[in-house]
């Protein structure tokens, strides 16, 4: 069988399997965001934080909830880390260091799981565990309630109230995120993933010396890593590491954990907002750029350029042999285009317009289908842009189910939009100008322009993942990734709750012969269109700069 072939069969495959999880559990979402009822131990939990889940919020009351538990989440992290010489299970490894102690705890509270560190070189079992993967589930949790405030606003009128912070997050964890991380760590566990809590040994004689290897909870952490979206790998080779992901099943597996809610979310929307076509726009829209991204990414890295690519199938550097070109190009597309930021092949030795693409997917704003929650707050702010994009071009004011899309509400989409942007780009040019920052790139020219244009564009944009060439162990970037990552999470949010209060108070309009029809394909095509060309106009002179001179010059 042709590389090519297999490829395109390993991609058949995973629609398939996120089509059959589409319906379900976007319906089941759906009804645990909507239920008045409250598990047992849900109520434990809410007695235990002293919190009302019964209590409506409006939106400032809801943002305060996701700032204080997430500042909460940083401080406890920190000194989690700081203080971890001193605990047990630490496998003998020191505190870290302040800024990279910051960097980390900033990295995974904003589900962005970007890792200066060698996991396996520097975490011990209670910081991995009770520090890390709790935060793969909070944060995730964080990511879908505000996405469901959101759509709440939408489907709520003449009431600024959007639901329950303390419920939505409860009820993510519980309801969502840990059945679903109990069954793929079983199935990881299945096709050869480690879990255990032995300490470090050796292994094996080379050259001289043995190799060590330190075990943990790597399937359970794992499982929720690619549920969550959140990417942070208990070992420094991430999801290319034998014991995070032994077979080629098991990496097409990941793919699917890491698509599954997200995409499933579109439905979710459809359900809550009381029109499922919208919800399926929505998705064909995702749909159309991943796919897209995915052909672009095949292309290039299937590309025969002389008798070494052609003997190899492809682009082979600093790919796993155990998968190939084709299902590494699928991970990469689809680690960048969510949130997640996993890995299972190195992406800074892609072909310079194949990294150019995985740059491109977290310019994108990580929408397509984005990660948890934030995948979907995302494309509906895009949605909000292309309706009035539409309502300039024939003159009304646009509305968007049932919304007027007036001044304030196009304000706070706008503000949206420029802020992730702004943080890239200002990072990026300081790193450049500065003398210092640039002794961390591995590589001069374009290839190095774009190490460090890709470490701000995954940590502004939470995506994590990284073109590894780059040293960001320092306090510059340490410190700097750090700051971008928490105010590209956060400063977000708070214009979709602001978006969300305000459309929840409107009064709903009725639809009339000039209302755009949003659940059309049409809209679809307008809302790609608005997607590429706003990103295409902030950072193509970024990208020329880097992956487009590097792989015109190849």
């Amino acid at each position: 069988m042709s590389p090519v072939l297999a490829g395109v069969l390993q991609l058949l495959a995973l629609i398939a399997a996120l089509a059959l999880a589409y319906v379900p559990l976007g319906d089941y979402m759906a009804k645990v965001y909507s239920s008045d009822k409250h598990w047992r131990v849900e109520k434990w939990i809410y007695k235990g934080i002293g919190a009302n889940p019964n209590t409506e919020m409006r939106w400032p009351a809801y943002l305060r909830g996701v700032l204080a538990f997430s500042a909460v989440g940083v401080l406890f992290l920190y000194l989690l880390q700081r203080l971890q010489g001193h605990l047990p299970g630490s496998l003998g490894f020191a505190a870290i260091d302040p800024d990279q102690a910051f960097n980390t705890a900033a990295s995974f509270v904003t589900n962005t799981n970007w890792q200066s560190y060698y996991g396996e070189q520097a975490m011990g079992h209670v910081v991995q565990t009770g520090g890390l993967a709790v935060q793969n589930f909070v944060s995730a949790a964080v990511g879908i309630a505000v996405a469901v405030a959101l759509v709440r606003g939408f489907s709520r009128s003449r009431t600024g109230e959007l639901g329950n912070f303390w419920s939505d997050l409860v009820r993510g964890v519980v309801r969502i995120l840990l059945p679903l991380s109990v069954v793929a760590a079983i199935v990881l566990v299945a096709c050869g993933a480690i879990q255990n809590f032995s300490g470090i040994h050796s292994v094996g004689q080379f050259m001289g010396g043995s190799q060590q290897w330190n075990g943990g909870a790597v399937a359970s952490q794992e499982a929720i890593k690619e549920v969550g979206t959140n990417g942070g790998g208990y070992f420094n080779a991430n999801s290319a590491h034998p014991f995070e992901n032994p077979t080629p099943f098991s990496n097409l597996f990941e793919i699917f954990l890491l698509l599954v809610i997200p995409f499933a979310l579109t439905r979710t929307f459809g359900r809550m907002v009381g029109s499922l076509k919208q919800g399926y726009a929505i998705l064909a829209t995702m749909a159309t750029i991943w796919l897209g991204f995915i052909a672009l990414m095949m292309w290039t890295e299937f590309a025969h350029h002389g008798p070494a690519f052609q003997i190899a199938g492809g682009a082979m550097e600093g790919k796993e042999n155990r998968f190939g070109v084709g299902a590494s190009s699928i991970f990469a597309v689809s680690t960048t285009l969510t949130s997640t930021g996993a890995v299972d092949s190195f992406h800074s030795s892609f072909t310079g317009l194949g990294g150019g693409i995985t740059i491109l997917g977290m310019q994108l704003g990580e929408i397509a289908p984005g990660g948890t929650g934030s995948g979907l707050y995302g494309m509906l702010i895009m949605a909000i842009i292309a309706v009035f994009i539409a309502g300039l071009m024939v003159g009304r004011t646009p509305e968007y189910l049932g919304k007027k899309i007036g001044t304030r509400e196009i304000k706070f989409a706008a503000c949206y939009i420029l802020i992730t942007p702004a943080l890239v780009l200002v990072f990026t040019a300081a790193a450049m100008a500065l003398p210092t920052p640039g002794h961390s790139m591995t590589n001069s020219g374009a290839h190095g322009f774009s190490e460090i244009l890709y470490a701000y564009s995954s940590g502004a944009n939470n995506n994590g993942s990284a073109f590894a060439g780059l040293n960001a162990d320092t306090q510059w970037f340490n410190s700097t990734i750090g700051i971008a990552m928490l105010l590209g999470r956060f400063l977000p949010m708070v214009f979709v709750l602001a978006l969300a209060g305000s459309l929840a108070e409107q009064k709903p309009v009725p639809a009339t012969a000039g209302t755009l029809r949003t659940e059309k394909p049409l809209f679809t095509g307008l809302l790609v269109g608005a997607i590429l060309i706003i990103t295409g106009l902030t950072y193509f002179p970024a990208l020329a700069l880097g992956p487009l001179a590097e792989g015109l010059a190849s």
